[in-house]
């Protein structure tokens, strides 16, 4: 993938435009507003800058940093920092399936996703962060609200070509314990891996108090497993091939798959995340504010 920018097209920019990315429980920070803080009041410990916007009182603004830049910024603090936003997004092998009715690859798909979170994220001033996995963490960006967050994220995830085995990965553990500030985690992947594995670690996620979010990828393909001649079919993640007749497998496939979907789903419920499965075959542009307008709807948050 050469250019990050495709990642975030301007038909999904139009479509999440006014759109929100709130969490719902307490979160280490808030702003105008659109996230509990577990904090009241400002701490005396310096955290960062960010731009002034409207409602900001003016004691906080650092004139020094206005004398400088002609900009208005205000100062915040250790425990009002604004809402942390970290998503993980699966860059194994398997990744790299695109079916023929698919709009993109699963990666691609998800990258996509990942982006228009990060840019709602970003345009509210909260911070964005990315982690890219596989059977290990392939890339870390820290949470962040600076200018050029967005362009980072973009170009570290144009820049992975999937690969590898998604195998159990330990990523959700990892990010549970290194993550400073409890805030909102977001799972992006076609989760072919135990589904014990996945919820152990949303548990460990939500006890250290963060939100969790699992949006499931999968391919038409994947779904309703279509193909009728015989076919080859290859492994992404292990060296293999098997040539069969796809009629003699298919009840037998989607079984499995559902006894899959349902132990996933259900686990995610059991450990409080949200979860949502996305379709490669519904652009971004119309899937992505569909979920977010649903999951406001349902917490009582009008978009």
């Amino acid at each position: 993938m050469a250019d990050g920018r495709a990642l975030l097209p301007d038909d999904v920019r139009e479509r999440i435009a006014r759109l929100e990315v709130s969490a719902y429980g307490l979160v280490e920070g808030a702003i105008a507003g659109l996230h509990r803080s577990p904090y009241h009041g400002f701490s005396v410990e310096f955290a960062q800058h960010r731009e002034y916007t409207w409602g900001d009182e003016l004691k906080h603004v650092d004139w020094k940093v206005f004398a400088r830049t002609d900009r208005y910024y205000v100062k915040q603090y250790e425990e009002e920092t604004n809402l942390q936003a970290t998503v993980l997004l699966d860059a194994s092998a398997s990744m790299l399936y695109r079916g023929s009715r698919a709009s993109a690859s699963k990666y691609e798909y998800g990258a996509t996703v990942a982006a228009a979170l990060a840019h709602v994220v970003l345009r509210q001033q909260d911070q964005a962060g990315l982690v890219l996995f596989g059977d290990r963490t392939l890339t870390r960006l820290p949470p962040s609200a600076h200018p050029a967050q967005l362009r980072r994220m973009l170009e570290a995830m144009a820049g992975v070509t999937p690969a590898g085995e998604s195998g159990r990965p330990p990523v959700l553990h990892e990010v549970a314990e290194e993550l400073p500030r409890r805030g909102l985690v977001v799972v992006v992947s076609d989760l072919l891996f135990p589904p014990e594995a996945l919820v152990d670690g949303v548990r460990h996620l939500r006890h250290r108090g963060h939100e969790v979010v699992v949006l499931h990828v999968l391919d038409p393909d994947e779904v309703d497993f279509p193909f009728d001649d015989v076919t080859r079919f290859e492994g992404l993640e292990v060296e293999s091939r098997l040539l069969v007749d796809p009629r003699a497998l298919r009840d037998a496939y989607l079984e499995g798959l559902g006894a899959h979907l349902r132990a996933v789903e259900e686990g995610c419920s059991t450990a409080r995340a949200d979860y949502a499965r996305l379709d490669t075959r519904t652009p971004v542009a119309t899937a992505l504010p569909r979920w977010l307008n649903h999951r406001a709807r349902r917490r009582g948050r009008p978009q």
